[in-house]
């Protein structure tokens, strides 16, 4: 009787896909680019979903956008809308070809205005998310070394989708986006000595002239775009070069990932979530309106409709605007001198964006820190940082509703003089108020979370020895919580050697050493030192602190809470 072993047969591979594989392979090394990136450990949590959201936007801009281009026209030629088109309201009158073919799009082209309105939303999401990633990653310390140059990238990417934003916004040449160029080209007349020859390089000569919407339509559709798509692979490509940060927890440190390879797990995930942000925009764009030139009309220099906002990644300049006292305007040797547009058109805006883009700096000049850094912080464990991006929220955040200051007097009856006089105070008060305020929760929080490691979790319950000593009975933390609550750097001000050596030579480097040491002195002189393994084993022989098992010699008499 004899045996027959079953030999399992191996799949054939299609001589065409074989093909193309070698050919790759031999090209390009495609091997090893799979082989490297599959094996790519990405961590799984749900805030680092915030950039795909903004790199899933992009990309259903693009979509939407390619849409349309093709029927939109960037033309300021003067001409009529047909007699007996849609909507009624627009039906003969004067109007650039700009406007015309958008409202030609919205109500004559199948699905026009269900793109136009994914496009927005689109836009406004993809903002939106960046605003949010970027804050993720600055209350995080994400921006640390070897990150530097991928905040600067970010941080660039956030300055072209405001311009992308704003150079798509004003294409459709309504009285709506004619205001808002009105108010750039006011801007950027208030720069001395360049500032009117930048305007009629812009508009080709008087505003609003004939080329602005051409021009804007380069910029919108290939220019910006192009620049963007360029940042974003870089941006990627330094995130794998550097690996990705983690938050902290146990196993997790500097040196290693805890998280799922690209493929196939992380590679079907973020598929799968591309498709929700998609699902969501194209039912926000079917549902709800927005941007409904028809409504304001064809742009007219004379018009101003009341109410009128700009989205609202552009408000927080409609704001600072309003808030500038209009007297500031002076005279100086012939030249007029706009303090009152200038300072809050682009001084302040300048200063809030400088101080973001170079914060990482900032904060690595007080550290003299040269190590890398992969595991995140908890916001807490830097006071300064988190309580500066409080400050600047805070900042951006009264900007904005200075932005609908009308909005408000309209609607809650109110002074619109009262409210302007409210917002001026709190754009200097705010911010100083917020980081004191944030900076002290974050020194509390740091103690709750030293008693936390040194002595438990309260758990109610209070019990009497023999001795007739009374204690409340602690919880021990587990490792995974006690590792997250210790794994943490210990900061300290610098110190730095004297102005003199030992033989009376006064050092170059002095003056510079001693910035830094105040730099540092204000970023960590106020500081709760991380629990050392000392401590916690101190800690844990007090017998006291122990969670205590109920027992004949120990009598229960009740639970309390502190």
């Amino acid at each position: 009787m004899s045996t027959r072993t079953q030999v399992p047969q191996q799949r054939k591979t299609s001589p065409a896909v074989a093909g193309g594989a070698d050919f790759l392979d031999t090209r390009v090394g495609a091997s090893k680019l799979v082989k490297e990136f599959a094996r790519k450990v990405f961590p799984d949590h749900w805030s680092f979903l915030l950039g795909e959201i903004a790199l899933f936007s992009f990309v259903v801009l693009i979509l939407s956008g390619v849409f349309l281009t093709a029927f939109f026209v960037p033309s300021m030629a003067e001409t009529h809308y047909p007699e007996d088109a849609l909507p009624v309201s627009m039906q003969g009158l004067e109007m650039t070809e700009a406007f015309a073919s958008t409202v030609h799009m919205s109500f004559h082209v199948p699905g026009g205005l269900l793109m136009r309105q994914i496009h927005h939303w689109a836009a406004l999401m993809f903002v939106g998310a960046m605003v949010v990633h970027m804050m993720r990653v600055f209350f995080t310390g994400a921006f640390r070394r070897p990150r530097e140059l991928n905040w600067l990238v970010g941080f660039t990417l956030l300055i072209l989708g405001l311009a992308a934003g704003f150079t798509g916004y004003s294409l459709p040449d309504d009285v709506l986006s004619g205001n808002g160029l009105r108010i750039a080209d006011g801007v950027l007349r208030a720069i001395p000595l360049i500032g009117s020859y930048g305007s009629y390089a812009l508009f080709g000569g008087e505003f609003p002239g004939t080329d602005i919407i051409p021009r804007l339509f380069t910029a919108h559709i290939l220019l910006v775009p192009g620049l963007i798509l360029a940042l974003i692979a870089v941006h990627l490509f330094l995130i794998v070069w550097h690996k990705h940060t983690q938050f902290p927890g146990p196993g997790r440190t500097d040196r290693n990932v805890v998280g799922y390879p690209l493929f196939p797990v992380y590679t079907a995930k973020a598929g799968g979530f591309f498709f929700i942000v998609f699902g969501v925009l194209a039912v926000m764009g079917a549902t709800m309106s927005i941007n409904n030139v028809w409504n304001y009309g064809p742009y007219d220099p004379s018009i101003v409709g009341a109410g009128a906002q700009p989205d609202w990644y552009m408000l927080f300049l409609e704001g600072s605007l309003r808030l500038m006292p209009g007297e500031t305007e002076w005279v100086i040797g012939g030249y007029t001198l706009s303090m009152n547009v200038l300072v809050p058109g682009v001084v302040v805006p300048g200063i809030l964006f400088t101080v973001l883009a170079l914060f990482p700096f900032i904060e690595n000049f007080a550290t003299k820190d040269t190590g890398e850094h992969h595991v995140l912080d908890r916001p807490r464990n830097a006071p300064v940082r988190t309580a500066a991006g409080v400050s600047i929220l805070s900042a951006f955040f009264v900007l904005v509703a200075a932005g609908s200051n009308d909005i408000m007097a309209t609607h809650f009856h109110l002074s619109l003089n009262a409210i302007t006089w409210a917002f001026r105070v709190l754009i200097f008060v705010l911010p100083v108020v917020s980081f004191v305020v944030t900076k002290r929760i974050c020194l509390s929080l740091q103690r709750k979370d030293r008693e936390l490691v040194l002595h438990g979790h309260e758990t109610g319950r209070v019990v009497r020895f023999a001795s007739g000593e009374y204690i409340e009975v602690h919880r021990p933390l587990d490792d995974y919580e006690r590792w997250v609550l210790v794994a943490h750097e210990p900061r300290r001000p610098l110190e730095i050697a004297p102005e003199e050596d030992a033989s009376g030579v006064r050092r170059p480097t002095y003056s510079r050493d001693r910035l830094r040491q105040r730099v540092s002195r204000f970023f960590y002189e106020d500081r709760i030192e991380p629990v050392t393994p000392s401590e916690l084993s101190a800690a844990h022989s007090h017998g006291e602190h122990d969670e205590v098992e109920a027992s004949p010699a120990r009598e229960t008499i009740g639970a309390s809470s502190r």
